[in-house]
């Protein structure tokens, strides 16, 4: 570069200076030059014959200090940074550049995208610092290990409710399932499952955190009952991937499960932006996107698993999965054949044949009460008949009067024998008095 006659010169461009002044000066050959500077012979003859010609600034680059001829225009840059900040303001330039091409059919390079934004204060570098984790080779098969785990954020930001992602993907290709819910808990869980399950299949094994929805804590159990053998209590989620044959595996930590906590971090920057741009406001709207934007997203970025063989499960023809999938509690029928369940009360109208029936509340909302697997009719009770009052008549007391064999008779008669041998006598004397009429 020159400016006002100086030549400015990086320290690679002095050193091949001095060597080449020595060979200019033939005080060294070209073969030797080309050899400390690691040049062919051919690339140092025209080195000096520029030197010759030019002087030093001979070895400089006839383009440096000059714009590129591939530069954009100062109007075409205002105007991608004007889209930007009416439209795509907080979005990374990777997104920024995508939306720009796919919608306002603008075409610009995202490092160059990033350096405008960068110079201009709209976006910063991140550099993201961690600590070291043993890095775990991807499974071999489609559906061999599916990682889950809910996520709580404002998806919506602002514009309607607050929202939990309930996130699948598989270990294995990347491929994702969601689904957006009120709250996270044991319906919101089955609920995504049987959805996930209805789409794939069963998986192999889930990989959750020890949320209380799908673990139990640890230290439910007293040492007493632990040494009894006592198993420990499982959740309903976990009683029902059980029966359905999905081993449940536990993270210790997020990072032991990051490929599903990197998802949900990219779709908090990605995803909402999205949601954004759509003007989605309900729980409704977002999943209706959900299921438009989780298949291009998929054919994108899941990758190629080791192994083509697909080991998602079929659901056995003999199990009901909105039976499994169910919140289940048992009830004990009374003699009227009613049950209590939630403090309300149920009529059951078919004719079962033990003494304790299965209440399921099932993902669809509904309430099924059942025995031995088949389902009961049943109506429910709005409240209790009440019970005629039945007025009682008075009648009056009999005395009861005891026996002459009654002990207390017997004690009676034989205190009073000697009042009795005196009434005796008395009235045996009056009988023989000679003046009595």
């Amino acid at each position: 570069m020159e400016d006002e006659g100086m030549i400015l010169m990086k320290q690679k461009d002095l050193k091949r200076l001095k060597v080449l002044e020595q060979a200019v000066e033939k005080k060294i050959v070209q073969r030797k030059a080309a050899e400390w500077l690691g040049l062919s012979e051919r690339q140092v003859r025209r080195l000096v014959q520029r030197m010759r010609a030019e002087g030093a600034k001979g070895l400089l680059h006839g383009l440096r200090g000059k714009a590129s001829n591939r530069r954009c225009e100062k109007s075409f840059k205002e105007k991608v940074l004007g889209k930007y900040q009416q439209r795509y303001e907080g979005f990374g330039p990777t997104l920024a550049c995508e939306k720009l091409s796919e919608k306002e059919k603008i075409e610009v390079s995202r490092e160059t995208l990033r350096k405008w934004l960068i110079a201009e204060g709209l976006w910063k570098k991140r550099r993201h610092i961690s600590e070291h984790h043993k890095w775990r080779e991807r499974k071999e098969c489609f559906g061999e290990m599916v990682q889950a785990d809910g996520s709580h954020h404002d998806w919506l930001e602002a514009r309607g409710p607050k929202l939990v992602m309930m996130g699948y993907s598989d270990d294995a290709t990347g491929n994702v399932f969601a689904r957006f819910y009120d709250y996270e808990g044991i319906m919101p869980a089955m609920d995504s499952f049987y959805r996930y399950v209805k789409c794939y299949g069963l998986p192999l094994s889930l990989y959750m955190d020890r949320h209380t929805t799908y673990q139990v804590p640890e230290g439910t159990l007293r040492v007493e009952e632990e040494l009894e053998g006592k198993e420990k209590p499982v959740t309903e989620f976990g009683r029902a991937l059980e029966e359905l044959g999905v081993k449940l595996i536990a993270a210790y930590s997020p990072q032991a499960k990051g490929r599903i906590e990197r998802l949900l971090g990219t779709f908090q920057d990605r995803l909402i932006k999205e949601m954004r741009l759509e003007g989605i406001k309900t729980k409704e709207e977002a999943n209706r996107f959900l299921e438009r934007y989780l298949p291009k997203y998929n054919r994108r970025f899941s990758v190629k698993a080791k192994n083509e063989v697909n080991v998602h499960g079929a659901v056995s023809k003999s199990i009901r999965l909105e039976q499994v999938l169910s919140i289940q509690t048992k009830r004990a029928v009374r003699n009227d054949h009613t049950i209590r369940h939630a403090n309300q009360f149920y009529q059951i109208l078919d004719k079962q044949r033990s003494k304790e029936v299965v209440v399921q509340e099932r993902v669809d909302g509904k309430l099924y009460i059942t025995d031995e697997g088949k389902e009961l009719e049943y109506r429910k009770v709005e409240s209790r008949p009440k019970q005629e009052e039945v007025k009682k008549i008075s009648k009056p007391r009999k005395l009861w009067k005891p026996p002459m064999s009654h002990p207390y008779k017997q004690r009676n008669f034989e205190a009073c024998a000697p009042i009795r041998a005196r009434k005796e006598s008395l009235a045996l004397a009056a009988s023989s008095d000679p003046y009595k009429p």
